[in-house]
């Protein structure tokens, strides 16, 4: 049993120990920001043009907020969600090792996001939600669309 899973096991919380180490090194490089497809949306609205925040955190009056993107002049949030992570209807797959530990973990995360854009709507936000497997492009026109042309553009 690795350290980590030592004091945990120590401090009473139950952790999802997994058979294959590889599947273990694969899960803890998984990052929260700066994902693939979140840095080429990112440099494909720079490119053309537009500024925006990253990973900018939000104090709202119901609860903190991290888009993954943020335009704050122009109260647009962007979120650019993994398939597993936020259980996508086509492509999230559901975990057969440790089911105890990851659907009540994944129905969290779903339930976070639906608080999120609620508490964003109430802000007067608008909220773009994309998913990883969204091509590029229709991706950069779906955030266009929210936000508009780009201040250098703008008559």
């Amino acid at each position: 049993m690795s350290r980590s899973a030592t004091q945990a096991a120590a401090k009473g919380k139950t952790y999802p120990f997994t058979v294959d180490p590889g599947r273990a090194a694969n899960m803890r490089s998984n990052r929260r920001t700066d994902t693939k497809p979140e840095m080429a949306l990112r440099a494909a609205l720079h490119g053309m043009g537009y500024r925006y925040r990253k990973d900018f955190r939000l104090d709202l009056p119901l609860r903190r907020v991290r888009p993954d993107i943020a335009f704050t002049s122009r109260k647009v949030a962007v979120f650019v969600d993994g398939c597993f992570w936020h259980a996508c209807p086509d492509h999230g797959s559901k975990p057969k090792n440790n089911d105890w530990y990851w659907s009540p973990k994944l129905a969290k995360n779903v339930e976070r996001d639906r608080a999120a854009d609620d508490a964003l709507t109430q802000a007067g936000w608008t909220v773009v939600r994309l998913w990883e497997h969204v091509p590029l492009a229709d991706a950069v026109a779906t955030v266009i669309a929210a936000v508009g042309a780009p201040k250098a553009l703008r008559p």
